[in-house]
């Protein structure tokens, strides 16, 4: 038996689009046990209506693709998820499967941190996932920039974040698929907006690291908020209004999550919308953990 827990994550954290990630402390846990035969898949909490029970659940392939890098598939197998995380909000939900279920599978195996160290793993949570920018955080923990060399090769370094810095997220009720949000996007944009897009990413990382003054200044987005507002309008309107009071709000992910990085605990709780979750997370510094089994 093994049993894991692996962070919310949220991407782009504006100027960032596919590279900025930041692990929350929302935590699903999953448990895992062999056994002689089938598969039972239990899950409570966030999506629990919707997931499959079968070989269809993310956690499960996720699992089924380690066990095929560490040497083969056990008889049988018995699955457990007890899930915070949202799903379809922007805050890595499929990530946090992901990773959760390679590390999982992972532990269950003798010898599996050699056989699978965490770049081997990672690499393999990108293949499933299509881009690290979620997945890098949801594993290591903390602000991670993220993305693929000019040889293939994923790169996932991490850089620091001023203590004083925290997030608040504002979760509406109704959830926004990744493609649906990914399909607003133009194929080309103009080049000023580029560089200012480019400019601002560079500053959001001295940002976190040391000047929280520059928060706000820093996640100014210019390639993807404003395309994708058709699909969310309130969501936008949520971040306007932070902005236009001087915080640092964006959309976490593809949205539609308001994420804003507050400083010595402002509290945002005002904005918040009727009928939307509110959620005060420190930056989690963890990533996926290996938990005694109890």
């Amino acid at each position: 038996m093994a049993r894991v827990t692996v962070p919310a994550t949220s991407a782009n954290l504006g100027p960032g689009f596919d590279s900025l990630g930041l692990a929350l402390d929302l935590r699903d846990e999953l448990e895992a046990e062999v056994a002689g035969s089938g598969l039972v898949v239990e899950v409570s909490g966030e999506g629990a209506a919707e997931v499959p029970r079968d070989e269809g659940h993310l956690v499960v392939r996720a699992m089924r693709a380690a066990f095929d890098v560490l040497g083969g598939q056990p008889a049988g197998l018995r699955l457990t998820c007890r899930n915070t995380i949202p799903h379809a909000r922007g805050l890595g939900s499929s990530s946090a499967a992901i990773v959760g279920g390679l590390v999982l599978a992972r532990a269950l195996v003798d010898g599996g941190g050699e056989s699978l160290d965490d770049a081997a793993l990672l690499e393999l949570a990108v293949s499933m996932e299509g881009h690290p920018d979620n997945v890098a955080p949801a594993l290591h923990g903390g602000f991670v920039i993220s993305g693929r060399d000019d040889r293939g090769e994923t790169y996932a370094v991490g850089a620091p974040v001023d203590a004083r810095v925290g997030a608040v997220l504002l979760v509406p009720p109704d959830p926004l698929s990744t493609e649906v949000a990914r399909g607003l996007l133009p194929s080309t944009v103009p080049h000023a907006d580029a560089a200012a897009d480019a400019g601002r990413a560079a500053l959001l990382v001295a940002a976190l690291a040391a000047r929280p003054d520059q928060l706000w200044r820093a996640t100014r987005d210019y390639l993807h908020q404003d395309y994708r507002r058709p699909a969310m309008p309130a969501s936008l309107e949520v971040v306007d209004r932070l902005r236009a009071d001087g915080l640092a709000a964006v959309v976490s992910g593809a949205g539609p999550t308001v994420l804003c990085l507050v400083v010595d605990g402002t509290d945002v709780a005002a904005y918040c919308p009727d009928g939307w979750a509110h959620h005060r997370l420190a930056v989690d510094t963890r990533g996926a953990v290996v938990l005694p089994v109890v």
